[in-house]
């Protein structure tokens, strides 16, 4: 029995789990394209930022911005990019930034969650319907029969919209892990580069190395003779 075969047996709860597989699939294959490009950088980038940030500033804030394509990148730029900010300043643009990130990364989640749900309740509404269909066509003077072989034949067969289902809900619930277990690492990653750069930060402007930017000429007060 082909997959074709399998799919018209299933019967017309088999549409909708085949729509559900391929929006797993979709975001499925998204996500892996994204996290197989950042995974090996962040940790790398972070450490090139924070190495320059002990060293001079504008260096710092020069590979951030290289970076920008990355998460990392942009994550730390959005404090490096600020003209001498206040340290409370600098820590809530990490903050918000971080936010943005997060959530960046967490894209496609609502899709894997819905399919998990929706996909072995799909699958057991198929097996309801057929079951439904199956034995509402047998009588009792059947019993034993040819008929009634028949009959559990085509119950066998509604039980494959519910192992489809289980298979697509399995498939989507093992990547849905895996992905949230990627996000929770570059959270941890985000959190511990951002401190030890704020901290930096806030060492170099007790020390003074950061003050704000002298007003131009221009708008001084001219001095009378």
């Amino acid at each position: 029995m082909n997959i074709t075969e399998l799919f018209v047996r299933g019967g017309i709860a088999m549409w909708p789990l085949l729509l559900l597989s391929i929006l797993a699939l979709g975001n499925i294959i998204e996500r892996i394209w994204f996290w197989s490009r950042i995974l090996t950088r962040e940790r790398e980038v972070a450490g090139r930022v924070l190495e320059a940030a002990r060293r001079e500033w504008q260096a710092a804030a020069d590979i951030a911005q290289r970076a920008s394509h990355l998460p990392m990148g942009r994550f730390l730029q959005s404090a490096l990019k600020l003209q001498s900010p206040d340290p409370e300043v600098f820590r809530l643009a990490l903050e918000t930034a971080a936010n943005e990130e997060l959530a960046t990364m967490r894209r496609g989640e609502k899709v894997l969650e819905a399919v998990i749900a929706l996909a072995p309740l799909l699958g057991l509404l198929g097996t309801v319907v057929g079951l439904i269909n199956s034995l509402g066509s047998i009588q009792l003077s059947d019993l034993g029969s040819d008929a009634a072989a028949g009959t559990a034949l085509g119950i066998g067969e509604a039980l494959i919209s519910t192992a489809t289902g289980l298979v697509i809900a399995i498939v989507s619930l093992a990547f849905y892990r895996l992905f949230q277990g990627f996000v929770f690492g570059q959270a941890k990653v985000l959190r511990q580069s951002g401190s030890e750069l704020e901290l930096l930060y806030r060492q170099a402007w007790a020390k003074g190395a950061f003050q704000p930017p002298s007003a131009p000429l221009s708008a001084q007060p001219s001095k009378t003779p």
